[in-house]
């Protein structure tokens, strides 16, 4: 199901909205770039987390152990001003006979951040997903972001950053699992 877009004649009125001319030479293409803009950052809309998870059999037979990738960018919009928040998301799980594709982290994170959203449920809902196609022991996400409705607006409080986190599984009952979860997220370089 493809979501509705914001049609460059939607954003010629917001600019008149500011009291701008959307006929002014620097805001002649504006609309056409700001729709095309925001069909990108709300492209998750139209993906599907079974689609972008590649399980894999091959690989995971005797892994029991965790599987964390760090770093994965992390681009969306605040729900609340639409303003963007951004930064990163570590994510690790514990396979039961399945693996998935490294990558495929990355796009499950885009397929829930390139949608309106708020950071705690961005965070649930990758791990939901994950512990529901992989079916594996334990999930683990972290994401860490900065929030520019925050830093540009309102308390302007630059650089700080949000932290939550979803533990699923074992990672709620075992604290050595846990430890160590957290321990590889947090380690620097």
């Amino acid at each position: 199901m493809s979501h509705e877009e914001f049609s460059e004649q939607d954003w010629r009125r917001f600019l008149r909205s500011l009291g701008e001319d959307p006929d002014r030479q620097g805001l002649l293409e504006t609309p056409h770039r700001a729709a095309k803009a925001w069909k990108d950052w709300t492209a998750g809309y139209d993906m599907k987390p079974a689609d972008v998870l590649k399980v894999f059999e091959d690989g995971a037979e005797e892994y029991n152990e965790l599987i964390v990738v760090r770093n994965i960018p992390v681009y969306s919009h605040c729900e609340h001003h639409l303003a963007p928040f951004f930064g990163t998301a570590s994510i690790g799980y514990t396979p039961k006979g399945h693996i998935v594709g490294l990558s495929k982290l990355t796009r499950l994170v885009e397929c829930f951040a390139r949608r309106l959203q708020v950071q705690e449920r961005l965070t649930i809902q990758i791990a939901n997903a994950l512990m529901e196609h992989l079916q594996p022991r334990a999930v683990g996400v972290v994401i860490r972001c900065r929030h520019l409705c925050m830093e540009s607006r309102g308390i302007r409080a630059s650089g700080e950053e949000t932290v939550t986190s979803a533990l699923l599984g074992e990672l709620q009952t075992n604290l050595a699992l846990r430890t160590e979860f957290l321990n590889l997220v947090n380690t620097k370089g």
